[in-house]
Protein backbone atom coordinates (compact mmCIF):
# COMPACT_ATOMS: atom_id res chain seq x y z
CA UNK A 1 0.00 0.00 0.00
CA UNK A 2 2.71 2.28 0.88
CA UNK A 3 4.39 2.33 -2.67
CA UNK A 4 1.18 2.20 -4.59
CA UNK A 5 1.02 5.56 -2.48
CA UNK A 6 4.40 6.92 -3.36
CA UNK A 7 3.81 5.47 -7.01
CA UNK A 8 0.99 7.69 -7.64
CA UNK A 9 2.26 10.47 -5.60
CA UNK A 10 5.08 10.27 -8.07
CA UNK A 11 2.70 10.02 -11.30
CA UNK A 12 0.56 12.29 -10.04
CA UNK A 13 3.00 15.10 -9.54
CA UNK A 14 4.87 14.60 -12.98
CA UNK A 15 1.77 15.23 -15.05
CA UNK A 16 0.97 18.30 -13.21
CA UNK A 17 4.62 19.44 -14.15
CA UNK A 18 3.60 17.74 -17.31
CA UNK A 19 0.59 19.79 -17.67
CA UNK A 20 2.73 23.15 -16.30
CA UNK A 21 4.59 22.72 -19.25
CA UNK A 22 1.57 21.68 -21.93
CA UNK A 23 0.49 25.46 -21.08
CA UNK A 24 3.32 27.00 -21.00
CA UNK A 25 3.87 26.24 -24.34
CA UNK A 26 0.34 27.07 -25.31
CA UNK A 27 0.67 30.58 -23.98
CA UNK A 28 3.91 31.47 -26.28
CA UNK A 29 3.58 32.96 -29.68
CA UNK A 30 5.42 30.35 -31.60
CA UNK A 31 6.08 31.07 -35.34
CA UNK A 32 4.69 34.80 -35.10
CA UNK A 33 6.10 37.28 -37.17
CA UNK A 34 6.83 40.98 -36.57
CA UNK A 35 4.63 43.39 -37.99
CA UNK A 36 7.59 45.91 -38.88
CA UNK A 37 10.86 45.14 -40.32
CA UNK A 38 12.31 48.90 -40.44
CA UNK A 39 14.17 48.11 -38.00
CA UNK A 40 17.81 46.55 -39.77
CA UNK A 41 20.95 47.12 -38.42
CA UNK A 42 23.61 45.44 -39.97
CA UNK A 43 24.67 42.07 -39.30
CA UNK A 44 27.78 39.87 -39.42
CA UNK A 45 27.27 36.21 -39.35
CA UNK A 46 29.47 33.80 -38.14
CA UNK A 47 29.52 30.14 -39.24
CA UNK A 48 31.94 27.42 -37.78
CA UNK A 49 31.75 24.71 -40.86
CA UNK A 50 33.24 21.14 -41.58
CA UNK A 51 32.52 18.31 -44.26
CA UNK A 52 29.29 18.40 -45.97
CA UNK A 53 26.19 16.17 -46.76
CA UNK A 54 23.04 16.68 -48.70
CA UNK A 55 21.30 19.27 -46.71
CA UNK A 56 24.38 21.10 -46.15
CA UNK A 57 23.89 23.46 -49.80
CA UNK A 58 20.42 24.31 -48.65
CA UNK A 59 21.29 25.23 -45.02
CA UNK A 60 23.97 27.57 -45.67
CA UNK A 61 22.01 29.05 -49.25
CA UNK A 62 18.92 30.00 -46.44
CA UNK A 63 21.46 32.58 -44.95
CA UNK A 64 22.44 33.72 -48.77
CA UNK A 65 18.92 34.37 -49.26
CA UNK A 66 17.94 36.44 -46.46
CA UNK A 67 15.17 38.63 -47.13
CA UNK A 68 16.41 41.52 -45.12
CA UNK A 69 17.02 45.41 -45.62
CA UNK A 70 20.09 45.79 -43.46
CA UNK A 71 23.72 44.40 -44.73
CA UNK A 72 25.00 41.40 -43.87
CA UNK A 73 28.21 40.23 -43.58
CA UNK A 74 28.72 36.29 -44.10
CA UNK A 75 32.30 34.71 -42.65
CA UNK A 76 32.44 30.95 -42.76
CA UNK A 77 35.90 29.43 -40.75
CA UNK A 78 36.94 26.00 -41.76
CA UNK A 79 40.12 24.01 -40.47
CA UNK A 80 41.38 23.00 -43.56
CA UNK A 81 41.05 23.90 -47.53
CA UNK A 82 40.52 20.16 -48.89
CA UNK A 83 37.48 20.19 -46.80
CA UNK A 84 34.41 19.34 -49.35
CA UNK A 85 32.46 21.90 -47.68
CA UNK A 86 34.95 24.83 -48.98
CA UNK A 87 33.45 23.72 -52.74
CA UNK A 88 29.98 24.71 -51.37
CA UNK A 89 30.84 28.16 -50.08
CA UNK A 90 32.84 28.87 -53.00
CA UNK A 91 29.92 27.87 -55.11
CA UNK A 92 27.83 29.85 -53.01
CA UNK A 93 29.91 33.27 -52.53
CA UNK A 94 29.58 33.22 -56.53
CA UNK A 95 25.71 32.00 -56.67
CA UNK A 96 25.41 35.58 -54.35
CA UNK A 97 28.12 38.07 -56.09
CA UNK A 98 26.39 41.23 -54.11
CA UNK A 99 26.83 39.34 -50.64
CA UNK A 100 29.70 40.31 -48.75
CA UNK A 101 30.56 36.73 -47.97
CA UNK A 102 34.27 35.50 -46.95
CA UNK A 103 35.69 31.68 -46.67
CA UNK A 104 38.32 31.58 -43.90
CA UNK A 105 40.78 28.78 -43.51
CA UNK A 106 41.84 28.31 -39.80
CA UNK A 107 44.24 25.38 -39.57
CA UNK A 108 45.23 26.50 -36.37
CA UNK A 109 42.56 24.98 -33.27
CA UNK A 110 43.87 26.83 -29.66
CA UNK A 111 40.65 24.95 -27.77
CA UNK A 112 38.87 21.80 -26.84
CA UNK A 113 36.24 23.08 -28.98
CA UNK A 114 37.35 23.35 -32.64
CA UNK A 115 34.15 25.43 -33.61
CA UNK A 116 34.33 28.05 -30.81
CA UNK A 117 38.24 28.16 -31.82
CA UNK A 118 37.24 28.99 -35.34
CA UNK A 119 34.57 31.80 -34.15
CA UNK A 120 37.28 33.55 -32.04
CA UNK A 121 39.21 33.73 -35.55
CA UNK A 122 36.18 34.74 -37.36
CA UNK A 123 35.28 37.45 -34.99
CA UNK A 124 38.21 39.87 -35.40
CA UNK A 125 37.08 39.86 -38.65
CA UNK A 126 33.54 41.10 -38.13
CA UNK A 127 32.91 44.63 -39.29
CA UNK A 128 29.74 45.07 -37.65
CA UNK A 129 28.22 45.55 -33.92
CA UNK A 130 25.33 42.70 -34.48
CA UNK A 131 26.82 39.26 -34.21
CA UNK A 132 25.02 36.14 -35.34
CA UNK A 133 26.26 32.83 -34.81
CA UNK A 134 24.82 29.62 -36.52
CA UNK A 135 25.56 26.05 -36.89
CA UNK A 136 26.19 24.38 -40.06
CA UNK A 137 23.12 22.14 -40.09
CA UNK A 138 20.95 24.78 -39.35
CA UNK A 139 18.22 26.17 -42.06
CA UNK A 140 16.65 29.31 -41.58
CA UNK A 141 13.25 30.96 -43.42
CA UNK A 142 13.80 33.68 -45.27
CA UNK A 143 12.64 36.31 -42.71
CA UNK A 144 14.63 34.93 -40.19
CA UNK A 145 17.07 37.89 -39.49
CA UNK A 146 14.14 40.62 -39.78
CA UNK A 147 12.37 39.19 -37.04
CA UNK A 148 15.58 37.72 -34.80
CA UNK A 149 16.96 41.73 -34.92
CA UNK A 150 13.82 43.39 -33.81
CA UNK A 151 14.08 42.46 -29.84
CA UNK A 152 17.73 43.84 -29.98
CA UNK A 153 15.59 47.33 -30.74
CA UNK A 154 15.52 46.90 -26.58
CA UNK A 155 19.05 47.90 -25.09
CA UNK A 156 18.36 45.77 -22.11
CA UNK A 157 17.99 42.80 -24.36
CA UNK A 158 21.76 41.17 -24.48
CA UNK A 159 21.15 37.80 -26.39
CA UNK A 160 18.27 36.56 -29.00
CA UNK A 161 17.80 32.90 -29.19
CA UNK A 162 15.13 30.53 -30.80
CA UNK A 163 14.26 27.42 -30.77
CA UNK A 164 14.53 24.37 -33.58
CA UNK A 165 13.38 21.22 -34.30
CA UNK A 166 14.76 18.27 -35.72
CA UNK A 167 14.14 18.52 -39.62
CA UNK A 168 14.66 14.79 -40.52
CA UNK A 169 14.82 12.37 -38.51
CA UNK A 170 15.59 9.60 -40.77
CA UNK A 171 16.04 6.82 -38.69
CA UNK A 172 13.68 5.13 -35.39
CA UNK A 173 16.88 5.74 -33.51
CA UNK A 174 16.41 9.63 -34.72
CA UNK A 175 12.79 9.23 -34.37
CA UNK A 176 13.31 8.78 -30.79
CA UNK A 177 15.48 12.02 -30.23
CA UNK A 178 12.57 14.20 -32.94
CA UNK A 179 10.13 13.26 -29.45
CA UNK A 180 12.66 14.90 -27.10
CA UNK A 181 13.49 17.73 -29.12
CA UNK A 182 9.96 18.34 -30.79
CA UNK A 183 8.04 17.62 -28.17
CA UNK A 184 10.28 17.91 -24.98
CA UNK A 185 12.87 20.28 -25.06
CA UNK A 186 11.05 23.50 -26.44
CA UNK A 187 8.33 23.24 -23.94
CA UNK A 188 10.44 22.50 -20.72
CA UNK A 189 12.35 25.51 -21.44
CA UNK A 190 9.10 27.66 -21.21
CA UNK A 191 8.23 26.06 -18.15
CA UNK A 192 11.45 27.46 -16.80
CA UNK A 193 10.86 30.44 -18.02
CA UNK A 194 8.01 31.18 -15.75
CA UNK A 195 9.95 30.63 -12.65
CA UNK A 196 12.87 32.91 -13.81
CA UNK A 197 14.42 35.02 -16.84
CA UNK A 198 16.19 32.61 -19.10
CA UNK A 199 19.95 32.78 -18.01
CA UNK A 200 21.25 30.26 -21.50
CA UNK A 201 21.30 30.09 -24.98
CA UNK A 202 19.75 27.74 -27.73
CA UNK A 203 22.78 27.27 -30.11
CA UNK A 204 20.93 26.76 -33.40
CA UNK A 205 21.07 30.35 -34.21
CA UNK A 206 22.09 33.57 -31.64
CA UNK A 207 22.68 37.09 -32.21
CA UNK A 208 24.06 39.50 -29.80
CA UNK A 209 26.33 42.74 -30.09
CA UNK A 210 29.81 42.87 -29.97
CA UNK A 211 29.94 44.76 -27.09
CA UNK A 212 28.32 42.16 -25.16
CA UNK A 213 30.51 39.55 -26.67
CA UNK A 214 33.35 42.18 -25.03
CA UNK A 215 32.32 41.94 -21.90
CA UNK A 216 32.54 38.47 -21.57
CA UNK A 217 35.85 37.68 -23.11
CA UNK A 218 34.91 37.50 -26.54
CA UNK A 219 34.49 33.66 -28.32
CA UNK A 220 38.16 33.51 -26.61
CA UNK A 221 36.93 32.72 -22.93
CA UNK A 222 34.65 29.54 -24.13
CA UNK A 223 37.03 27.79 -26.34
CA UNK A 224 37.43 24.82 -24.01
CA UNK A 225 33.70 25.13 -22.99
CA UNK A 226 31.56 21.82 -24.62
CA UNK A 227 28.04 23.89 -24.45
CA UNK A 228 29.34 26.81 -25.57
CA UNK A 229 25.75 28.35 -26.53
CA UNK A 230 24.46 27.57 -22.84
CA UNK A 231 27.95 29.52 -21.34
CA UNK A 232 27.44 32.51 -24.10
CA UNK A 233 24.16 32.80 -22.41
CA UNK A 234 24.80 32.28 -19.11
CA UNK A 235 27.71 34.38 -19.09
CA UNK A 236 25.52 37.70 -20.77
CA UNK A 237 22.55 37.53 -18.60
CA UNK A 238 25.30 37.44 -15.21
CA UNK A 239 26.41 40.99 -17.01
CA UNK A 240 22.97 41.87 -16.62
CA UNK A 241 21.03 41.73 -19.83
CA UNK A 242 17.63 39.79 -20.93
CA UNK A 243 18.03 36.73 -22.98
CA UNK A 244 15.22 36.97 -25.63
CA UNK A 245 13.39 33.93 -27.31
CA UNK A 246 12.52 34.25 -31.02
CA UNK A 247 9.36 32.67 -31.59
CA UNK A 248 11.15 31.86 -35.26
CA UNK A 249 11.63 28.31 -35.51
CA UNK A 250 15.06 27.17 -37.43
CA UNK A 251 15.63 23.60 -38.73
CA UNK A 252 18.87 21.50 -38.08
CA UNK A 253 19.09 18.77 -40.75
CA UNK A 254 21.41 16.13 -38.74
CA UNK A 255 23.05 13.11 -41.24
CA UNK A 256 21.28 9.32 -39.96
CA UNK A 257 22.41 7.99 -37.09
CA UNK A 258 21.39 5.15 -35.41
CA UNK A 259 21.14 3.78 -31.95
CA UNK A 260 24.26 4.04 -30.86
CA UNK A 261 25.09 7.74 -32.02
CA UNK A 262 21.31 8.69 -30.57
CA UNK A 263 22.40 7.50 -27.33
CA UNK A 264 25.89 9.11 -27.19
CA UNK A 265 23.95 12.69 -28.39
CA UNK A 266 21.45 12.06 -25.26
CA UNK A 267 24.09 11.03 -23.24
CA UNK A 268 26.78 14.16 -23.83
CA UNK A 269 23.83 16.59 -23.92
CA UNK A 270 22.44 14.96 -20.11
CA UNK A 271 25.80 15.21 -18.69
CA UNK A 272 26.45 18.94 -20.00
CA UNK A 273 23.17 20.05 -18.30
CA UNK A 274 24.06 17.91 -15.58
CA UNK A 275 27.53 20.04 -15.17
CA UNK A 276 25.98 23.27 -15.88
CA UNK A 277 22.31 23.06 -13.81
CA UNK A 278 23.32 19.90 -11.47
CA UNK A 279 20.28 20.61 -9.02
CA UNK A 280 16.79 21.67 -11.50
CA UNK A 281 18.87 18.30 -13.48
CA UNK A 282 18.87 16.19 -10.53
CA UNK A 283 15.15 17.25 -10.51
CA UNK A 284 14.36 16.84 -13.61
CA UNK A 285 13.19 12.64 -13.15
CA UNK A 286 10.03 14.14 -11.36
CA UNK A 287 9.44 15.58 -14.97
CA UNK A 288 9.00 12.35 -16.69
CA UNK A 289 5.87 11.71 -16.35
CA UNK A 290 5.28 8.93 -19.07
CA UNK A 291 8.48 6.71 -16.89
CA UNK A 292 6.32 7.21 -13.83
CA UNK A 293 2.65 6.45 -15.24
CA UNK A 294 3.97 3.13 -16.54
CA UNK A 295 6.16 2.72 -13.23
CA UNK A 296 2.48 3.01 -11.30
CA UNK A 297 0.64 0.57 -14.03
CA UNK A 298 3.56 -1.87 -13.64
CA UNK A 299 3.01 -1.91 -9.85
CA UNK A 300 -0.40 -2.21 -9.89
CA UNK A 301 -0.27 -5.35 -12.49
CA UNK A 302 2.19 -7.36 -9.92
CA UNK A 303 0.78 -6.39 -6.50
CA UNK A 304 -2.91 -7.04 -8.34
CA UNK A 305 -1.51 -10.37 -9.07
CA UNK A 306 0.17 -11.34 -6.27
CA UNK A 307 -3.29 -9.90 -4.29
CA UNK A 308 -5.28 -12.99 -6.41
CA UNK A 309 -2.52 -15.67 -5.28
CA UNK A 310 -2.68 -14.76 -1.85
CA UNK A 311 -6.37 -13.89 -0.42
CA UNK A 312 -8.23 -16.10 -3.41
CA UNK A 313 -11.67 -15.37 -2.85
CA UNK A 314 -11.17 -12.49 -1.17
CA UNK A 315 -8.88 -10.85 -3.84
CA UNK A 316 -11.37 -7.64 -4.41
CA UNK A 317 -10.54 -6.04 -1.22
CA UNK A 318 -6.82 -6.83 -1.45
CA UNK A 319 -6.09 -5.63 -5.28
CA UNK A 320 -8.54 -2.74 -5.70
CA UNK A 321 -5.90 0.07 -4.50
CA UNK A 322 -3.25 -1.78 -7.08
CA UNK A 323 -6.24 -2.00 -9.48
CA UNK A 324 -6.51 2.02 -9.48
CA UNK A 325 -3.07 2.46 -9.91
CA UNK A 326 -3.24 0.33 -13.03
CA UNK A 327 -6.71 1.85 -14.67
CA UNK A 328 -5.04 5.68 -13.53
CA UNK A 329 -1.74 5.06 -15.05
CA UNK A 330 -3.08 3.65 -18.38
CA UNK A 331 -5.12 7.03 -18.26
CA UNK A 332 -1.92 8.89 -17.55
CA UNK A 333 -0.08 7.21 -20.36
CA UNK A 334 -2.51 7.90 -23.12
CA UNK A 335 -2.91 11.58 -21.99
CA UNK A 336 1.13 11.69 -21.84
CA UNK A 337 0.75 10.47 -25.62
CA UNK A 338 -1.63 12.98 -26.36
CA UNK A 339 0.11 16.08 -25.19
CA UNK A 340 3.55 14.65 -26.78
CA UNK A 341 2.07 14.29 -30.40
CA UNK A 342 0.17 18.03 -29.62
CA UNK A 343 3.67 19.66 -28.47
CA UNK A 344 5.65 18.01 -31.59
CA UNK A 345 2.59 19.58 -34.17
CA UNK A 346 3.02 22.57 -32.67
CA UNK A 347 7.04 23.09 -33.14
CA UNK A 348 7.26 20.99 -36.27
CA UNK A 349 3.44 22.11 -38.02
CA UNK A 350 3.73 18.34 -39.09
CA UNK A 351 2.03 15.39 -37.61
CA UNK A 352 4.00 12.31 -36.18
CA UNK A 353 1.01 10.06 -35.29
CA UNK A 354 2.53 7.45 -37.15
CA UNK A 355 5.28 7.46 -34.50
CA UNK A 356 3.07 8.16 -31.43
CA UNK A 357 4.53 4.55 -30.07
CA UNK A 358 7.69 5.70 -29.38
CA UNK A 359 6.84 8.27 -26.88
CA UNK A 360 6.61 5.88 -24.06
CA UNK A 361 10.00 4.26 -25.37
CA UNK A 362 11.72 7.11 -25.38
CA UNK A 363 10.55 8.18 -21.27
CA UNK A 364 12.43 4.73 -20.18
CA UNK A 365 15.25 5.98 -22.30
CA UNK A 366 14.68 9.45 -21.13
CA UNK A 367 15.57 7.37 -17.55
CA UNK A 368 18.39 5.48 -18.73
CA UNK A 369 20.12 8.45 -20.12
CA UNK A 370 19.57 10.19 -16.72
CA UNK A 371 21.25 7.74 -14.19
CA UNK A 372 24.02 7.13 -17.03
CA UNK A 373 24.50 11.45 -16.59
CA UNK A 374 25.74 10.26 -13.11
CA UNK A 375 27.89 7.57 -13.45
CA UNK A 376 30.73 9.32 -15.21
CA UNK A 377 31.83 12.77 -16.73
CA UNK A 378 33.30 11.05 -20.01
CA UNK A 379 31.77 12.34 -23.41
CA UNK A 380 32.00 11.38 -27.15
CA UNK A 381 32.39 14.22 -29.22
CA UNK A 382 32.75 14.54 -32.74
CA UNK A 383 34.90 10.92 -32.87
CA UNK A 384 37.20 12.07 -29.96
CA UNK A 385 36.71 11.74 -25.35
CA UNK A 386 37.22 14.10 -23.54
CA UNK A 387 36.04 14.48 -19.49
CA UNK A 388 33.41 17.09 -18.69
CA UNK A 389 34.67 19.25 -15.73
CA UNK A 390 32.42 20.81 -13.75
CA UNK A 391 33.13 24.42 -14.85
CA UNK A 392 31.72 23.26 -17.85
CA UNK A 393 35.01 22.58 -19.89
CA UNK A 394 36.82 19.99 -21.30
CA UNK A 395 40.01 18.05 -20.87
CA UNK A 396 41.65 15.27 -22.83
CA UNK A 397 41.03 12.02 -20.28
CA UNK A 398 43.93 11.58 -17.95
CA UNK A 399 44.86 15.10 -18.27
Amino acid sequence: MILNIIFGSLAGLSFILLLWQWFAARRFPLHQRVGDTSFAPAVTLLKSVKGADAATEDCLRSWFAQDYAGEVQILFAVASAEDPVCAIVKKLIQEFPARDAQLVICPQITGANAKVSKLAELEKLAKHEIICISDADVRVPADFLANAVAPLRAPDAGLVNCFYRLANPTTLAMQWEAIAMNADFWSQVLQSQTLKPLDFALGAAMLTRRKQLAEIGGFESLKDCLADDYQLGNRIARKGHRIVLCPVVVECWDPPMDWSGVWKHQLRWARTIRVSQPAPYFFSVLSNAGFWAMVWMLFGIATTTASFHSVGDNAFVGHIAPGIGFTVGIGLTVLRLWIASNLQYRLTRASNAEHFWLVPIKDLLQFAIWLCAFAGSTIEWRGQKFRLRRDGTLVKPGT
